[in-house]
């Protein structure tokens, strides 16, 4: 019998990989989209190219807006529960994304992707804690957000390999049968992580105390502020990058390899951050960083007035590489600073800083994306104002 437990018993390996699996499954529904947007918006008779961004911007909102949820209801009612309805609505929005027919319908069903996903996304770091902590939690996250960033490396790719076999709706078949199947490895190998003693009893109350608490805060909100501003600009990107590349440069079917070089950018910042924090601090590489980020894209900006409004494709792809890695650093760093006074109130911050730095992202990003004019300008503009006034927001708090 102690045999037979043990081996049905899930192991390091294994749960590494499925945490890593529940967790990429917003960086997958939107990469994997990536080559097909303009196909999409023919098919559902788009009637602005800009507009096809929507089928990206739309599952942030939704991640946002779950980000708040999640983490309340995990503690309540278990982690497989909630994460049980997160892929229940994940599952939903992909069906009504698969079938179609306007815009409207795909962009309901983007929403719904959005918010069922950030529920297991949200669930997984709670998972974690309760299995582990100290340096074996950090060691876990560390080995899952490995696989984590190696999804937008490999995310269009496959997008693109089911649009040579297929068409873009088979792209919604192959995330709702990727779900169904982590659906089940979750249900069948991984035990609930949070007895039923340890769970919390729901408190209208406690929960505004908390949320009060995190928006009274101003240098924290200050924090939440500059990270959603730093986000916004890498938004506005996702949300142009396939009109630059496919449009602009004619890369056409080239376009998921030349986005997984500038995918790796943001992995190798995220890669190396843990060495630099630890020499310059948190604060001074935000500020630093932030300010690289204005400086460059400035002086590319200042470049377009002799090299055109579309420079060589060779200056552009180091230029995206740079400030992407900018963007790689500012992420955890920002989200660790907003962090630190609520410790007592981790996950309910957690959800609440996540969920307001994202809309401030989406709104930020959908306004550079929306600007786009068949130049390289609104994508430098975004890269200039919104990590500028980050800068000020983070410059700012660090006086306080």
């Amino acid at each position: 019998m102690k045999g037979m437990r043990a081996r049905r018993e899930i192991g390091f390996s294994e749960f590494v990989a499925l945490m890593a699996f529940v967790t990429c499954f917003v960086a997958m529904s939107i990469d994997l989209m990536l080559p097909a947007l303009s196909q999409i918006g023919q098919d559902l008779e788009v009637l602005r190219d800009n507009d096809t961004q929507l089928i990206i911007t739309t599952i942030f909102i939704g991640v946002a807006i779950g980000h708040i949820f999640y983490g309340p209801l995990a503690d309540v009612v278990g982690r497989k529960p909630a994460t049980y309805l997160g892929f229940a609505i994940f599952i939903l929005g992909t069906s009504i994304s698969l079938f179609s027919y306007s815009m409207d319908m795909m962009l309901l069903g983007r929403f719904l992707q959005g918010l069922g996903a950030a529920g297991p996304r949200i669930v997984t770091i709670a998972i974690v804690r309760d299995k582990s902590e100290g340096p074996e939690m950090a060691r876990v996250m560390s080995l899952i957000m490995t696989v984590f960033v190696l999804v937008p490396v490999v995310a269009p790719i496959i997008g693109q390999g089911i649009l040579w076999l297929s068409g873009w709706r088979m792209m919604f078949v192959f995330l709702l049968v990727a779900a169904l199947a982590i659906l089940l490895w979750f249900g069948l190998r991984l035990p609930e992580t949070l007895t039923v003693e340890k769970r919390s009893k729901f408190s209208v109350k406690i929960v505004m105390n908390s949320f009060k608490e995190v928006i009274s805060n101003r240098v924290a909100m200050a924090y939440v502020i500059a990270s959603g501003l730093g986000f916004g600009a890498f938004l506005g990107f996702l949300n142009s990058v396939q009109q630059v590349l496919q449009d602009l440069y004619h890369l056409g079917a080239k376009f998921p390899f030349y986005f997984a070089v500038l995918a790796t950018g943001i992995g190798v910042a995220s890669f190396i951050n843990s060495k630099l924090v630890m020499r310059f601090g948190m604060k001074t590489l935000v500020l630093g960083t932030q300010m690289i980020t204005v400086i460059l894209s400035l002086l590319a900006l200042i470049s377009t007035f002799w090299l055109s409004a579309v420079p060589p494709l060779w200056c552009v792809m180091v230029y995206f590489m740079l400030v992407l890695m900018g963007i790689g650093l500012l992420f955890g760093n920002l989200n660790a600073l907003s962090m630190e006074p609520f410790g007592h109130i981790a996950g309910l911050a957690s959800g609440l800083i996540g969920g307001v730095s994202t809309l401030i992202a989406v709104i930020a990003g959908m306004l550079v994306g929306q600007a786009f004019n068949q130049t390289l300008i609104p994508i430098m503009l975004g890269f200039i104002l919104l990590p500028g006034l980050s800068f000020a927001m983070t410059y700012w708090a660090s006086r306080q």
